[in-house]
């Protein structure tokens, strides 16, 4: 387990390094990596407002990536880690791709999938929740507050 939870803060920094590349484009700072057998096959942050498009978020960004880079659309026995619990619509693209875990840092209690469609993944993806949770969360906060 130990092993595992290293592993799990492993590639969540490199989703929170995805985060502050969105913040430094002025986007929402979430960020999110694809890995496949210990590997980074896809990655992704935040383009909604450089895209004008609101389905930019970094977890679609990471799972069109990966499924490019594997060349299937399926993401079987991948791994999405995303430094903030995602919405529905990115829950049920993580269904519909068959991601066999989803690693998130911070809760989303206003728009979060958990609140509104616990049943959008896939029956077998396996949820871990909370992977340093304490600075996705900050990331978020930071990035409201200034703009407020």
């Amino acid at each position: 387990m130990e092993q595992e939870m290293t592993t799990d803060e492993r590639f969540m920094k490199m989703a929170l390094e995805e985060a502050k590349a969105a913040m430094m484009q002025d986007e929402i700072p979430v960020g999110a990596v694809v890995v496949a057998n210990g590997q980074v096959v896809g990655r992704g942050h935040n383009l909604t407002e450089t895209l004008h498009d609101v389905t930019a978020h970094a977890e679609m960004q990471a799972i069109t990536a990966a499924a490019e880079g594997l060349g299937g659309k399926y993401l079987t026995g991948c791994t999405l880690y995303v430094t903030v619990e995602p919405c529905v619509m990115c829950a049920g693209a993580i269904g519909w791709s068959q991601l066999s875990r989803l690693v998130y840092g911070a809760s989303d209690e206003k728009r979060g999938f958990r609140r509104y469609a616990p049943e959008a993944l896939h029956p077998k993806t396996v949820v871990v929740e909370g992977v340093l949770e304490e600075e996705c969360a900050r990331l978020m906060k930071d990035f409201f507050r200034k703009k407020r």
